[in-house]
């Protein structure tokens, strides 16, 4: 195998959310094999699959190209569904499936940024299955999206990462990818997050439900991290975040909206809150309720597993306060002094997630407390890491 394509088998391999869709895929079918396959001029190479009927393929395993329906795929770019290989005029003579013994097939093409054609989302079965309808063909198409939505993000990274040379190189370079994401993925994540929530609607038992679940909570990181994106942009380009200031009101509603969401996508974690909140605070509450979610995705990626994040807030003597704390090691004095610099993402050996996300949850939160007249203070050692939101409540 080329490097080239030894590169596709681990770049598919990195995706944590390919193994879900294939068993959403097996599960809402009935196959027994599915795959994401790499298909090139020459060459059929199966990336990742899920193999419940000894179809005999690993990940990096090849067929050859023209013994595949995928290689006419390759050319059409349409998807192909068969119900019943026996009775389907057009495919009970095709040599693909006598030579590989199946009777019901379904293939979608997996498309890049620009159109390029990557290779399939693909599934067999030696039974006849009904495959051929608008909802799977539907469910196809949608997870073949998200799949090429995560290789264009992993090439874009690659490449930026590839060219970093300098600061200057760096600066263009992750502008760039910014346009990328803020402009071409706002809409196929829109676009998957309706499409989950459909499928919610034809998946009733509880394996399918909780993988639902969890493409859920990528939905919504993904869409945090292009709003992180898009306000890193506008804040550097020396527009400033965006503050509507509302009429005088709670700011709980807010800061409760925030604490439900996290809970949703860490539902093993213990949020504890301890709100008193009830006097009214001008503010952008929206911005507010982003400030509190950076600070709280925060602490649950470098907190204790083990320990509970713990969210309290007041208002008193005109000044409102909101503070996130978590257990675990206390942050080093030079790591502190990054924290809320743009693509800063902690130090490696503190929970071993440091490398997740982009390192602009911090700054965005930063730059809400400053346009907010605010500031955020951190405070940690062995007992706890404290971050603690100050500004003026009207």
């Amino acid at each position: 195998m080329s490097d080239s394509h030894q590169h596709d088998v681990e770049l598919i391999g990195r995706i944590e959310a390919v193994p879900r869709i294939l068993d959403v895929v097996c599960r809402t079918t009935g196959m027994g094999f599915a795959a994401v396959a790499r298909v090139t001029d020459d060459r059929w190479i199966a990336c990742q699959v899920l193999d419940r009927m000894a179809f005999g393929l690993l990940p990096g395993s090849e067929l050859r190209l023209e013994t595949t329906i995928c290689n006419e795929i390759c050319g059409t770019r349409e998807p192909v569904a068969i119900d019943h290989v026996a009775e389907d005029p057009a495919f009970r003579g095709h040599h693909t499936p006598a030579q590989y013994g199946f009777q019901s097939y379904i293939s979608v093409p997996i498309l890049l940024q620009g159109g390029r054609f990557f290779g399939t989302l693909c599934a067999i079965d030696p039974r006849p299955l009904r495959v051929n309808t608008p909802e799977t063909l539907g469910m196809f198409r949608l997870f073949a999206e998200l799949i090429g939505t995560h290789i264009s993000s992993e090439e874009a990274l690659r490449d930026a990462q590839a060219e970093l040379t300098s600061h200057r190189a760096m600066a263009g370079l992750r502008e760039e990818f910014i346009a990328i994401l803020g402009h071409d993925l706002r809409n196929p994540v829109a676009s998957i997050a309706s499409g989950v929530r459909l499928l919610g609607r034809s998946v009733t038992d509880e394996g399918g439900r909780s993988i639902l679940a969890l493409m859920q909570g990528s939905v919504l990181r993904m869409t945090g991290l292009i709003g992180n994106l898009m306000d890193f942009a506008r804040a550097r380009l020396g527009e400033g975040l965006s503050i509507e200031a509302s009429t005088a009101q709670s700011v709980r509603p807010a800061v409760e909206q925030a604490v439900a969401e996290l809970r949703s996508v860490h539902p093993n974690r213990e949020i504890h809150t301890d709100l008193d909140l009830d006097l009214p605070v001008v503010a952008d509450h929206a911005r507010l309720s982003q400030l509190l979610s950076n600070l709280l995705s925060n602490a649950i990626a470098h907190g204790a597993p083990e320990g509970p994040v713990r969210v309290g807030g007041t208002v008193r003597d005109g000044q409102l306060a909101l503070w996130v704390a978590n257990a675990g090691r206390p942050i080093p004095p030079e790591v502190r002094a990054a924290l809320f610099r743009p693509f800063s993402r902690g130090t490696p050996g503190r929970t071993g997630l440091a490398s997740q996300g982009l390192g602009l949850g911090l700054y965005i939160a930063g730059q809400i407390a400053k346009a907010h007249g605010g500031r955020i203070e951190v405070a940690s050692d062995e007992s706890e890491t404290r971050f603690t939101l100050q500004m003026p409540a009207g």
